[in-house]
């Protein structure tokens, strides 16, 4: 049964991780600094209090996890330099290294792990929260080198969420007593990392110092990475064939086409990234709008979207259409040909605006005449929250969204800002979210959709949907096992198809970009751990 587990939880993610990056030209060389544009300021630089990807891009390299997964997915030694699952899967027993200190040169012990979990990652990290919040029973420390995690019954996916980006470990002496949401140490972090903090200037750069104590023997390579806050994806493009810079994230698609011509550049196309792996373009209804209370008119909406259109012309490509809530690169548990699942269909969706009362006399914004809880007048109007980033997302929205009567609003706002406005305020009407499904459904999908996972949490529950049935069966597939398990996610996604809280656009990848004279890359976001750059 053990064994079962394990494999269970090291497999979702074998095909869809993607490659290590191509080596360089010439052998790995000490020294150099690396410059990567990153395209916001990530606000703060504590990974474990949210599952933003900007904050995560941008600090993952000051932490580590207990594990890291390899390009297969599957956990290899970090923190912890092995582990026991005993229990049949009910009980995994970590022996942690000996030789980490934290950056301010305090001893790592299992103390830290604990405190980091019980008093942040299971308060403020939205994946970690909606997965590990039920099932964990305790977490038990027997010796300083030594961390149990128990559970009440078997769980197969903790392996997979202990990673850098699913779990990084905060110090307990930083951040106990103290809010974590608002301690000085997420703008100058102490971490177990490759890398620590130099200077952190907001809106501008983030400087990095090769950690000279760090425990992996001769890493990092490099003496230093300088994170550059460049907004426009051109700009960067620009500033990587004029050598300004030597990593990038992402690249549209026009100018990857150029660069690939160019010959002085290699390329790792990926599903994963600093905030998570098999991420989903997600439009989110706030089911607490009147507006968004029927179900019609939200499937009228979703039909409204002509998703080819957002993969060709806002990704160019770089992924594919979304047919399920749950993304295809899971394979067990993504389910096909579902029921309901809402294609590109204007007619219908008209239709489906005029039968819910949203009427419209010619090329007009429809308005209501009796929608329940919508005073009769009231126009199809609505707002459409996105990050700065995202700008094209919600151009092609509004256009598409026009044709059927609605008009739509949008509100770019920068990640921190997005975030207070949508999960604590919840003051929006609809919006767009690169929502990370993780390896594992536990991991990523679940706290878009758990009822208890309403709240301030970053990237939690946005739309506030609550379905007992969901909630149930999400228990059921926790403790489920091969076909079992399978079954009850697909009746999960036929239960979310038909309710359609949101509306799913895109399973996205990206191509990461480097010159060729650099190697040594990772699809993660310890990404420059063990990077380096010959000499130009």
């Amino acid at each position: 049964m053990a064994t079962t587990l394990v494999l269970v939880a090291t497999a979702c993610a074998a095909d869809d991780t993607g490659p290590a990056a191509p080596q360089s030209e010439g052998e790995p060389t000490k020294g150099g600094t690396l410059v990567v544009a990153i395209s916001s300021d990530p606000d703060h630089l504590n990974p474990a209090i949210t599952t933003s990807g900007a904050t995560h891009t941008a600090a993952e390299l000051l932490y580590n996890g207990l594990v890291r997964l390899d390009a297969d997915g599957t956990p290899q030694p970090e923190l912890a330099e092995s582990w026991e699952v005993a229990d049949d899967g009910a009980r995994y027993v970590f022996q942690l290294r000996d030789d980490v200190t934290w950056h301010d040169g305090e001893p790592f012990t299992s103390d830290d792990v604990k405190f980091a979990f019980e008093d942040v990652l299971l308060k403020y990290h939205s994946r970690t929260q909606a997965s590990l919040g039920d099932a964990l029973a305790s977490i038990e420390t027997p010796d300083e080198h030594a961390v149990e995690f128990i559970f009440d019954e078997p769980y197969g996916p903790l392996l997979q969420q202990l990673d850098v980006t699913e779990a990084p470990i905060v110090a307990e002496h930083v951040y106990e007593g103290t809010d974590p949401l608002e301690n000085p140490a997420n703008r100058k972090p102490i971490g177990t990392g490759p890398f620590t903090l130099e200077d952190y200037t907001p809106d501008a750069e983030i400087r990095f110092a090769a950690n000279e104590d760090y425990f992996k023997e001769d890493l990092p390579y490099l003496d230093s990475v300088v994170m550059r806050v460049i907004p426009e994806e051109s700009n960067q493009v620009v500033a990587l064939e004029s050598g300004e810079v030597q990593w990038l994230w992402g690249v549209p698609g026009p100018d990857l086409e150029r660069l690939r011509a160019d010959g002085r550049f290699e390329f790792l196309e990926t599903s994963v990234n600093p905030g998570g792996a098999n991420c989903i373009m997600t439009v989110t209804f706030n089911l607490d709008r009147p507006m968004f209370d029927d179900v019609d008119t939200r499937r009228a909406i979703a039909l409204a979207l002509d998703k080819q259109q957002y993969l060709d012309r806002v990704q160019f490509g770089q992924g594919k259409v979304a047919e399920a809530p749950i993304s295809s690169g899971i394979s067990y548990a993504h389910a096909e040909n579902l029921d309901g699942m809402p294609s590109y269909n204007p007619d219908e969706s008209a239709r489906l605006l005029d039968e819910a009362g949203w009427v419209r006399e010619g090329d007009d914004t429809r308005v209501a005449q009796g929608v329940d809880g919508v005073k009769d007048g009231t126009p199809l109007e609505f707002d459409f929250l996105h990050f700065p980033n995202f700008a094209d997302y919600g151009e092609l929205f509004r256009a598409q969204l026009a044709k059927v009567g609605a008009d739509v609003e949008l509100r770019p706002l920068e990640p921190p800002v997005f975030v207070e406005t949508v999960f604590t305020h919840r003051k929006f009407d609809t919006n767009v979210i690169s929502y990370c499904n993780g390896n594992d459904p536990e991991i990523g999908v679940k706290r878009m959709y758990l009822s208890s996972n309403i709240g301030p949490v970053p990237f939690s529950n946005a739309a506030g949907y609550r379905n007992p049935t969901v909630d149930t069966l999400f228990e059921e597939a926790r403790t489920a096992i091969g076909d079992e398990r399978t079954e009850a996610y697909r009746k999960l996604q036929e239960a979310l198809v038909a309710d359609l809280p949101y509306a799913w656009l895109v399973e996205t990848t990206a191509t990461r970009v480097f010159p060729k004279r650099c190697g040594g890359f990772s699809h993660s976001g310890h990404f420059a751990e063990a990077a380096y750059c010959a000499t130009s």
